[in-house]
């Protein structure tokens, strides 16, 4: 059978795509030249194979290591936010509303030879709130799938949030003491907001139970953590005392009863503190991710940035417009159709989305004054996607009473 081997594509594109790149179909420019599809970066017509590097229909790399990161929190904690950082791109929907990343989203990071896999999933909730607020059951099965299937458990907290801080969410806590056997790391988010330095200190000690892979701690203060060699040292100072044995409740989970009256986890393997909004922060835990990765084969093509569709990737970052912009409810009941997707021969992609609305003062609201709101999702989400899709992409949005 041939192995084709291709130039580059920055996500898993669309059927029509796909199918120019099977049958190695490309358009002709005015000048004559040949002209690479909408996902492949005009950096060379011919196909490219380095090492380190695969095929995109063959996983034939050498010497590659790979890991899977599950980012697992409390709602709105900033899970998006970082994936992002990571990746270097705004991939998945952000904003302040609670609940807007609704099913896992994958995202993937290859630099050199080493390939991460980074699995951002919806806040953790309870049955309870999703019979409640009539939200998808993705919301209670993914982030648990996701540890599940994870090599390294991130577990980030709103720092910011005196609420979220004081003790760890229970379900992120039930979700740990389900999977003991999967290592974790904890992650306080937003320390740019805390004045007082020596508060985070003590959040460190509550969040572990003054414990960190397996040692008792003293926490000296630093913020960020030295890990700028490639051999990781921790940010905590330890006391010499010796790892505890595993205990069979350890390896099964803890009782819920017991579980519930306690406020951290005190099997952390590391702690960091970061802003995920600060590029050298997010440097300094994706040098640790590159560290902890494993030898392994790739599961992606080394430019695939994520599984989603295009399409997926459209009507997600125009949900978080919404949730952004709109007030309280109003977004969550808004609901989108592609009512076109065309891919011209100029390379410009085209796209009409209708939102669906309930009332008409919802209708309103998205279309704000003179159509001044629209206008400016539509014109934010265009430019987001040409940086993901490197093309020129027009995204038009029209909106309805939904009858």
């Amino acid at each position: 059978a041939d192995v084709y081997l291709l130039s580059p594509v920055r996500c898993i594109s669309s059927e029509a795509l796909r199918s120019r790149l099977m049958n190695g179909k490309f358009a002709e420019s005015e000048s004559g030249s040949t002209r690479l599809p909408v996902s492949v970066p005009p950096d060379s017509g011919k196909p490219s194979y380095h090492p380190g590097s695969c095929s995109l229909f063959s996983n034939d790399c050498v010497d590659t290591t790979v890991l899977k990161v599950a980012i697992i929190g409390a709602p709105n904690a900033g899970k998006s936010t970082l994936s992002n950082q990571l990746l270097g791109q705004k991939l998945f929907a952000v904003s302040k509303k609670v609940h807007t990343t609704r099913t896992r989203a994958m995202g993937v990071l290859t630099e050199d030879e080493t390939q991460i896999i980074l699995l951002d999933t919806p806040g953790m909730t309870t049955p309870l709130k999703v019979k409640k607020h009539l939200l998808e059951k993705s919301l209670l099965i993914d982030p648990w799938n996701s540890v599940k299937e994870a090599d390294l458990v991130v577990v980030l907290v709103d720092v910011s949030d005196r609420w979220m801080c004081g003790q760890l969410d229970f379900e992120v806590l039930r979700c740990l003491a389900h999977h003991p056997d999967v290592p974790a790391v904890l992650v306080l988010n937003k320390v740019d907001q805390i004045t007082v330095k020596d508060r985070l200190l003590d959040i460190t000690a509550v969040l572990t139970c003054g414990i960190v892979n397996g040692h008792k701690i003293k926490v000296r203060p630093v913020i960020k953590p030295p890990w700028a060699e490639k051999k990781p040292e921790n940010i905590l100072d330890v006391e010499n005392t010796e790892e505890p044995e595993a205990t069979d409740q350890n390896k099964t989970g803890l009782k819920l009863k017991e579980l519930s009256r306690q406020r951290g986890w005190p099997h952390f393997k590391d702690v960091f503190m970061l802003s995920s909004l600060d590029r050298e922060d997010v440097e300094t835990l994706k040098s640790y991710f590159l560290v902890k990765a494993k030898p392994g084969e790739w599961q992606y093509h080394s430019e695939v940035l994520t599984d989603q569709t295009p399409e997926q990737i459209c009507t997600d970052l125009i949900r978080g417009k919404l949730l952004e912009y709109l007030p309280q409810e109003v977004p969550y009941t808004v609901t989108q159709s592609v009512e076109l997707w065309h891919e011209g021969e100029n390379g410009v992609l085209d796209i009409n989305v209708r939102l669906n609305a309930k009332k008409a003062s919802h209708v309103r609201m998205v279309i704000g004054m003179a159509g001044q709101m629209v206008t400016r999702m539509a014109r934010e989400v265009s430019e987001d996607l040409s940086r993901i899709f490197l093309t020129e992409v027009h995204v038009k949005l029209s909106v309805k009473l939904k009858k």
